[in-house]
């Protein structure tokens, strides 16, 4: 296996899977009602993956179930939940129940994440601060935490933490986010190594960069969204990092596109 904090692999963008060369796998992705984890989503269910679309907002979800079926792909399932105000009970809980529906996870992308405020510092408001952090990074680490478990059952499973370009270098005003990454990058980099030598287990951090999303246009209002790549234009290393073609690869940082 191949283990480091820096990606040696940054040649995936284009990355074309075969045909269904998810199918049969398990693969559940948070923040699955826009964006990012909604393009990726529909990606892994064109693969023949059975999708479980994680998010807080059920009509969101049930509009990308509805598109995963209209195109011909598995039947997903929908789990709702809202990061901001789920503990330790409600993932213990999520285990469960996906353990009695499916037996196993053979995947997890984590890509649900709140912006906060740009400002500085010493003007963040500490409740939003604690806000974000729940949301980005304690949140999904508790999930993971309980899932470890169900990972363990796949002979190969793929964990993709969603990071950001402030979360490898630190940049002025983005405060709670940044802070948020940063950790994500610490727990993918120590889940990583703790699995590497006892499951079939692999956990990667994945850079998506500009796109055009929600949160792109509100970090950024200046910006001409137009000048963007689509979330569906930057599924390629999320492709790759989720089959088998990555199989081995862990404790890496990736990004979805080239620097711009």
């Amino acid at each position: 296996m191949h283990t480091s904090s820096t990606s040696s692999y940054p040649h995936y963008f284009d990355f074309q899977p075969e045909a269904d060369s998810l199918k049969d796998r398990i693969i559940l992705v948070t923040g699955a009602g826009a964006g990012l984890g909604r393009a990726a989503a529909k990606a892994y269910a064109q693969q023949g993956a059975t999708v479980i679309l994680l998010g807080r907002t059920i009509s969101k979800l049930e509009s990308v179930y509805d598109e995963i079926l209209a195109a011909g792909g598995p039947e997903p399932a929908i789990y709702p939940l809202n990061f901001e105000g789920a503990t330790w009970n409600d993932y213990l809980q999520m285990a469960d129940r996906l353990h009695e529906e499916f037996g196993r996870l053979d995947g997890v992308l984590h890509s649900a994440g709140l912006l906060g405020r740009l400002t500085p510092m010493q003007s963040y408001n500490p409740e939003l601060f604690q806000q974000v952090m729940q949301v980005n990074f304690s949140g999904p680490a508790m999930m993971l935490q309980a899932l470890i478990a169900l990972l363990q059952q796949s002979e190969d499973a793929s964990v993709i933490l969603t990071s950001s370009s402030v979360g490898r270098q630190g940049r002025a005003f983005w405060g709670a986010y940044a802070c948020s990454k940063f950790a994500l990058e610490g727990l993918m980099q120590t889940l990583a190594q703790e699995l590497e030598q006892i499951s079939a287990i692999r956990v990667n951090s994945l850079n998506p960069g500009a796109v055009r999303t929600q949160m792109r246009a509100t970090a950024y209002p200046a910006e001409n969204p137009a000048s963007l790549r689509s979330p569906e234009e930057v599924m390629g290393t999320y492709l790759y990092l989720m089959g088998s073609a990555s199989r081995g690869i862990t404790g890496q940082q990736w990004n979805a596109q080239p620097d711009r």
